[in-house]
């Protein structure tokens, strides 16, 4: 049985008991960490795949230890410049143990901590008069919140509603093409 599963913003296959290092992890040396995001669970010929996840599925670990890769020489040079610079770089990576992967049945941690979320109200619609009064105070409104905008931001206004040639309009040609 083996699963990918995404750990530190990396895919891995997995089976039980094999070392994986990964990215380093927040947990300390000893602990036990359980990854949610489990994208394919293959057990024999029976292959399930998540849309983007398997819901239910859970591949659990114990870190084992934390260290630095190898080093790594980053070298650049631009010939006849006279640019040479030389960097070392070295991983922080976490070693850990696959302990179990669990196929269905295990709860996600992220849907216990999200709380309720609240019904906004929508507002009523208004009586007609009272629309029909509010549409020339809108233009004026508008044309002032147009004076106001970047350039562009009128660019992709105009962009939106078919005006050709705004990549030479000023300002103020764009104002005035989208009164």
């Amino acid at each position: 049985m083996y699963a990918i599963v995404e750990i530190a913003g990396q895919q891995f296959k997995v089976e039980k008991d094999q070392k994986v290092f990964v990215h380093r992890l927040q947990t300390e040396e000893g602990k036990k960490v359980a990854f949610d995001n489990v994208l394919l669970v293959a057990d024999g010929d029976n292959v399930t795949v998540g849309a983007p996840a398997i819901g239910g599925a859970q591949v659990s670990a114990k870190v084992l230890k934390h260290l630095k890769g190898d080093k790594v020489i980053v070298f650049k040079k631009k010939r006849r410049k006279g640019y040479r610079v030389k960097n070392g770089h070295r991983q922080s990576l976490t070693e850990i143990q696959i302990e179990g992967i669990v196929a269905s049945g295990a709860k996600p941690a992220k849907a216990e901590k999200t709380a309720p979320k609240k019904e906004t109200k929508k507002a009523e619609p208004k009586a007609a008069a009272p629309k029909a009064e509010a549409k020339p105070a809108k233009k004026e409104e508008a044309t002032q919140d147009l004076s106001k905008m970047t350039v562009a931001e009128l660019k992709e206004m105009a962009k939106a509603k078919g005006v050709s040639g705004i990549s030479s309009m000023k300002k103020a040609d764009l104002i005035a093409a989208l009164s």
